[in-house]
């Protein structure tokens, strides 16, 4: 019989290992009731303390830091939009109740630092007794803020928990409705609605910083800080003081013509651009009704506790977005007599007028089978050239449309940028791409319309670009309200240089049309827009409004200074005056007189006795 083999890895388990064994187990068994009372004892004890901290770490040292929204200022560095830090009230209801000695002396300090109800606090901590993270009030001031540190450091409220201020930042406007149409406001935070704060939206804001607080391998708590990156600061061309004057005179004429049917204003709108014609830039913009910046949902000023409790909300959105339009950029109308010049430009231009033209105005023109009348129904007889500019003839411009052609007016109408945008930054500029008639579908009438000033449209930014290159020599520079970008160390980091488009006319043109216009205010339509010690020139435009012969006319007179050399260009439209006779261009040459009366001394611009010097 074969002998079995013995394995050689199996031993013989005897007592003194069994023993040795035992013993280790117990000792493993000790270690562990050794630790889990301890962990027992630290959790009986000290648990909610050392939860807080690790709570507390989390809630109070990982956290955002809010950047702040580049300023806004005009072209001199006034602030017209900042952003100024606030604090939001926030309670660790767990730190509060995790000792019954903390509840009464925090209980107060809110109410006595915060003006927070105690009801109030009383309720949440039934309703979230856990909630580490409650805002009970938001855009707590610096002041306010400092008293309650001051107080959280003393010995005295030494049993005040739970009570921490979140920073943020809060935007202001500290002029409140000045400029409202080209700064425009924020919404949700830093998200720009209208205006400068919506066309410069990236520049504006920065990046949130970050606070982290983690444990080291020694279980020594450490802070990491990622600091926030504040926007920019955007330098405009608006110049505050040429802006605050335009305004004051914008509100007067409103106040003066107001009745009940326009809700305390003097006509449906009321724009005024001012602009430097040798380089686009815009000095001041407004239009009327505004509204305050810092209450720009508030409709009070304008409506009635009742009549605002009448709206539905789709009524109430309509009218806001009504008041929150920037008219000069985004309403399109009929340009009138304005145009003239442009027409008379056109045709020296092209050599169809020589200056030496005459012609005989009978009050009426019969075009493409239509009697289409001049304003001076009664005819201004025979006029020359610079007479038909200064008396406003709009048979003498229907004659001058016919001389150019359908095929130039319309090539002209272009270059000096009717019928395309401008470029201005800002947004919601109107398109008036299809407002003109092309070559094809210009018939003989239209022409004749066109030619003064009707059946076409534009927006204000466009007429005050074109009319600046017919006054500067016939450059055409792209509108703009901003000049520079700054970062927040007053360091330049981007030019908004003026761009010169296109040229329109020669200097020798320029020079007839501005002594045509010039005429106008010492001769013929627009003389009460002269100002006593300057060189005054500009033309007035009453176009009548569709459907015709309703009695509805928008007004206008845009005007510059000096003569020989323009350095300002004035504006003024006033769309529905609340008078009588709406077709009374005296409204809109008297609106900028009294404007230019104050803005050309404070512009430097040179008097008639300084040049004669």
């Amino acid at each position: 019989m074969a002998r079995r083999k013995r394995n050689p890895f199996k031993r013989k388990f005897n007592k003194a290992m069994q023993k040795k064994l035992v013993m280790l187990f117990m000792g493993f068994v000790l270690a562990f009731v050794f630790l889990a009372g301890r962990i027992t004892y630290i959790n009986a004890s000290n648990g909610d303390k050392y939860t807080k901290v690790v709570l507390d770490q989390q809630q109070y040292d990982s956290r955002t830091i809010p950047f702040k929204r580049g300023d806004i200022v005009d072209r001199n560095g006034t602030k017209m939009a900042t952003s100024e830090r606030i604090y939001n009230v926030i309670l660790d209801m767990k730190a509060m109740l995790s000792k019954d000695d903390y509840i009464e002396p925090t209980i107060e300090a809110l109410k006595k630092y915060f003006d927070i109800k105690e009801e109030d606090i009383r309720k949440l901590m039934k309703t979230n007794p856990s909630g580490r993270y409650n805002v009970l009030k938001k855009g707590i001031g610096y002041k306010e803020a400092k008293k309650f540190n001051i107080m959280k450091n003393s010995e005295k409220y030494s049993n005040v928990q739970g009570i921490w201020l979140e920073e943020d930042y809060e935007r202001k406007y500290p002029y409140n409705s000045l400029a409202s149409d080209t700064l425009g406001f924020t919404v949700d935070g830093n998200i720009g609605s209208n205006g400068i704060e919506a066309s410069y939206n990236e520049v504006l804001n920065g990046t949130d910083g970050r606070e982290y607080g983690y444990q080291d391998t020694t279980s020594t708590f450490e802070q990491t800080v990622k600091e926030p990156v504040n926007g920019k600061t955007v330098v405009s061309t608006i110049d505050l003081q040429v802006q605050s004057i335009v305004e004051k005179h914008i509100l007067a004429f409103n106040k003066k013509h107001q009745n009940e049917a326009r809700k305390g204003t003097g006509s449906k709108d009321t724009a005024v651009i001012v602009m430097n014609p040798n380089n686009g830039e815009i000095l001041a913009e407004a239009s009327y009704p505004n509204y305050n910046l810092n209450k720009p949902r508030d409709l009070s000023a304008y409506y009635t506790k009742n009549e605002l409790a009448k709206m539905t909300d789709k009524e109430k959105i309509e009218t806001l977005n009504a008041l929150w339009k920037n008219f000069c950029v985004t309403d399109t109308y009929e340009p009138g007599s304005t145009i003239k010049p442009f027409t008379v430009a056109t045709g020296l231009e092209l050599g169809v007028l020589t200056g030496n033209e005459s012609y005989n105005c009978t009050g009426v023109l019969r075009v493409g089978g239509h009697d289409i009348h001049c304003s001076h129904r009664n005819g201004h007889g025979m006029q020359t050239l610079k007479q038909t500019l200064e008396n406003s003839c709009n048979v003498a411009m229907m004659r001058i449309g016919a001389q150019i052609g359908k095929d130039e007016f319309s090539r002209y109408q272009k270059l000096f940028g009717f019928g395309t945008s401008t470029g201005i930054d800002l947004p919601g500029e109107a398109s008036t791409e299809g407002l003109l008639y092309s070559p094809e579908k210009m018939d003989s009438a239209s022409l004749a319309t066109n030619a003064f000033g009707q059946n076409f449209n534009v927006t204000m930014t466009q007429l005050a670009a074109s009319f600046s290159s017919l006054i500067n020599g016939g450059s055409y520079y792209r509108p703009h309200v901003v000049r520079q970008v700054k970062d927040e160390n007053g360091n330049v980091t981007e030019s908004k240089d003026p761009v010169l488009v296109r040229k329109t006319i020669s200097q020798e043109t320029c020079d007839v049309v501005k002594d045509y216009m010039r005429g106008v205010v010492t001769n013929g339509t627009g003389k009460t827009a002269a100002v006593k010690g300057y060189d005054v020139g500009g033309k007035t435009g009453t176009a009548e409004k569709l459907p015709r012969r309703n009695g509805k006319y928008l007004v206008s007179f845009i005007g510059y200074a000096p003569q020989k050399n323009p350095q300002v260009v004035v504006y003024v439209v006033i769309n529905e005056p609340n008078v009588s006779d709406q077709a009374n261009s005296g409204l809109a040459t008297q609106l900028s007189a009294d404007i230019m009366k104050e803005i050309l001394p404070y512009l430097g611009v040179e008097k008639i006795s300084d040049s004669k010097n």
